[in-house]
């Protein structure tokens, strides 16, 4: 069933002047409505009260209360909103630290405005969002962690797999870099989504960082 109302949209980040200019832009979405901004974590979770938004976006770096100290706290609190970062970081940091917490996608601040529109209809549908930019961020976290938290490891090959997905890799693209078929990689697809509890490539690379995957060398 095609939905009819917008979907709801809080704005947080400390400068007032890319914070208009935000709301500005969504205005211009059919698909989306502003219902609240905020300067700092703390009026967030107020105004998120408040509001009972959809989508939360949320920068990293703010005054009194940053985002992942944020994302923590609507998480604790049983927020059922969806949140993504959207920031200038491209710290490892960063990104772990704001996907561990439990923000649904990261988004650098200059991505395109049909990016961002793309990335938050995915988030509304429950899907995960992550910036192309950072797909090298991605693969350094997966080759620092562990995989003591999955009760069925990946194999080696899947891991090889689950770099290729993190990369931004087509089924195609994987297939020639790993030199196996395309049937192959499709299969391996299904078991990383599978062993991640995941629902698509994307929430994948996602629920690797919370869970810590390594990818060995």
């Amino acid at each position: 069933m095609e939905r009819r109302e917008p979907i709801s949209v809080v704005v947080v980040d400390d400068h007032a002047l890319f914070r208009a200019g935000l709301i500005s832009l969504l205005s211009t979405f059919p698909e989306f409505r502003v219902v609240g901004e905020a300067g700092n974590g703390k009026e967030a979770l107020e105004v998120i009260a408040r509001t009972q938004p959809e989508i939360v976006l949320l920068d990293v770096n703010m005054p009194v209360m940053d985002g992942v100290k944020t994302v923590q706290a609507l998480r604790q609190r049983g927020e059922k909103c969806r949140v993504v970062m959207l920031t200038i970081s491209r710290k490892q940091e960063d990104l772990v630290g704001a996907l561990r917490a439990g923000a649904q996608g990261y988004l650098l601040k200059n991505a395109e405005p049909e990016e961002l529109r793309r990335g938050m209809l995915n988030l509304a549908a429950d899907k995960g969002v992550l910036s192309p930019d950072l797909a090298d961020q991605v693969i350094v976290a997966l080759r620092q962690s562990g995989m003591e938290s999955l009760q069925e490891p990946l194999t080696e090959r899947e891991l090889e797999v689950l770099r290729c997905l993190a990369d931004g890799m087509t089924t195609a693209q994987i297939a020639r870099h790993l030199i196996i078929s395309v049937n192959t990689v499709k299969t391996h697809v299904r078991n990383i989504l599978s062993k991640l509890d995941a629902s698509n490539r994307t929430e994948a690379v996602r629920v690797a960082i919370q869970r810590g995957l390594v990818g060995e060398n």
